[in-house]
Parts: structure tokens; C-alpha cells; sequence
């Protein structure tokens, strides 16, 4: 039995589906405030329910029960209900999931982190709290740091919009970053259920090639036929908007936009040499994304 806790987010459920889709034994940890529509997809695809939580530790007693490996891709940054926040959900949360996974004789914990970055903020401080605590659990572990995800960072929601052809660039825009898909750190996830190679290791990951920002504005103009607006913020502006942040969430976007524009860089020779996974490039998310636009119906545009 596989236990998936994130299951009702982007990550999470993709991993749920893929796993099923193998003929894995798939359980899901999902809140009674859920959302019906995920659950339902998720139910389709054969996937089982546990009801839990990962601020109540005996919840996660139960859904450990039974369970060989453990999946984690669960945050509170972009899904959030009463009471979450990065301290309770993303380091105390984990930390428990850890605790009951341990107490639980599960063998192989697989937690989806990102690589260290130089900013300091409170999500990076809570995923390198729960990384040192999972590699000095005793359990099998498998830490998988995927860089900025193509689908989240060049998506409407962070100011990168197609449809409207205008992007929203944190510093100068020229330093490099391997952007990866959500998709390809899905399949990375599936294969180290039971690929020896992904035991008790940390691994980065990144995509194919390494673009700056206003490369990768190059590839949708090219793919789409047309020029995009835009816009900057500059570095100083976002440590201003850092040292102003009044909570912990606000400080680790700034944190987080302040490392974009460093820019991140990771070799995927020597992992894709154990882990074979073809790696969907930012030109092929660019055409992915002009075709779904394409088909929307003119009002929605």
C-alpha cells in the first residue's frame, strides 16, 4: 500500500493517478473539506480515502497503518483551509507524518522538497527541517528537490500570461533556471517507489535545458506569433517586500520570487543515467498552452 499525502493538489493527484493507473495500491489522506470534484477524479482512477490530517498526529497513525511507502507532496503555499500555515502544515505537519510513519513500521518515506536556495525564508527553513529529520529517522528515505515548476511560474497566477501576451519577470530576467514539469517530478516520484537507485539519496531536479526568463519569452512570442509586454520587478523591491513581509507566507513568496531571479541551475546527466524519465521542455509547454487556448471559446479569453 501506498500512501499519498497532497493527493488533492496538482502534484499529489498526479502521482495518485499514475500510481493506480500501474496497478499500485494506491490511499489517499484527504480532509472531510476536500474539494467533491478531486475526490471524485481521484475515486475514478482507484484510488482508496483515508480521512486525516497533518496537524493531528493520530489521524496519521491510522493512514500510516498498513502502508509500505509513504508519498508527500503536501504544502499549505497555494492551498490552505483554517489553521494551516507553513509552521503547522509544512514543518510541525511533516515533521508528524514523519513521527507516524516511523512509529507506523513504514520502510520507504518519499518527500517532495526544492533545492537550497541562498534566501532565507520561513518554507525553506521548514523543508530543511523536515529533510534533516527524515534522514535521521531510520526510515528509507528518497528526497526529491525539483526546481521552479513550469506549469506554476509561467502560469497566469504568477504574472506569466499567455493569453494576454504580458509577463511579470522578478529581477533582470538573464540568469538561468531549469524549469521542470510537474508532470516529469510525478514520474520521478512513481519510479522511486521501486527503484533501488532513489533510496536514501537527495536528488535535485530540474528540465532539459537551462533558460532565462527572457528566453523563455522568446519561445511563447515564437509559438504564439506575437510580441509580449513586460514587466519587471526589480531585486531591490522584493527584499523590500521580504524584510515588510508581516507573516510567514508573505516573506517566503518574496523568497521565493528573490531566487527566480537568482536563477537555479540543476545537472540532470548522472540522475536521468538512474532514473530514465524523458523531460518535457518549456517549448512544449509553450505549445501545450497555445493549444488549450486555442480551443477555449472566444468569452473566455
Amino acid at each position: 500500500m501506498i500512501l499519498i499525502v497532497g493527493a488533492t493538489g496538482l502534484l499529489g493527484g498526479e502521482i495518485c493517478r499514475r500510481l493506480a493507473a500501474e496497478g499500485k495500491a494506491v490511499r489517499a489522506l484527504v480532509r472531510p473539506s476536500a474539494d467533491p470534484a478531486r475526490l471524485e477524479g481521484l475515486r475514478g482512477a482507484g484510488v482508496a480515502f483515508t480521512q486525516g490530517d497533518l496537524k493531528e498526529p493520530s489521524s496519521l497513525e491510522s493512514a500510516c497503518r498498513g502502508v509500505r511507502t509513504v508519498i508527500s507532496t503536501a504544502s499549505s503555499t497555494f492551498s490552505r483551509q483554517a489553521g494551516d500555515g507553513i509552521s503547522s502544515v509544512d514543518e510541525q505537519g511533516q515533521l508528524n507524518l514523519v513521527e507516524a510513519a516511523r512509529a507506523s513500521g513504514v520502510q520507504h518515506f518519499i518527500f517532495i522538497s526544492f533545492p537550497p536556495m541562498a534566501e532565507d525564508f520561513a518554507l525553506q527553513r521548514s523543508k530543511r527541517a523536515v529533510e534533516k529529520r527524515l534522514v535521521e529517522s531510520g526510515l528509507e528515505y528518497t528526497i526529491w528537490q525539483p526546481t521552479f515548476f513550469t506549469e506554476v511560474w509561467l502560469s497566469p497566477a504568477i504574472g506569466f500570461d499567455f493569453a494576454n501576451a504580458t509577463a511579470r519577470i522578478y529581477g533582470a530576467g538573464r540568469n538561468k533556471i531549469s524549469w521542470i514539469s510537474y508532470l516529469d517530478v510525478a514520474e520521478f516520484a512513481v519510479r522511486a517507489v521501486e527503484n533501488p537507485a532513489a533510496r536514501n539519496r537527495t536528488i535535485p531536479l530540474g528540465g532539459p535545458e537551462a533558460l532565462s526568463p527572457l528566453e523563455v519569452v522568446g519561445i511563447f512570442e515564437e509559438v504564439g506569433g506575437r510580441k509580449f509586454s513586460v514587466e519587471h520587478l526589480p531585486e531591490e523591491a522584493l527584499r523590500a517586500q521580504r524584510a515588510a513581509a508581516e507573516d510567514p507566507l508573505s516573506e517566503t513568496f518574496a523568497g521565493l520570487m528573490l531566487s527566480y531571479a537568482a536563477g537555479q541551475v540543476i545537472d540532470m546527466r548522472t540522475t536521468l543515467e538512474s532514473f530514465p524519465v524523458r523531460l518535457a521542455s518549456v517549448r512544449e509547454y509553450a505549445e501545450r498552452v497555445r493549444g488549450a487556448q486555442a480551443k477555449r471559446p472566444p468569452s473566455s479569453l
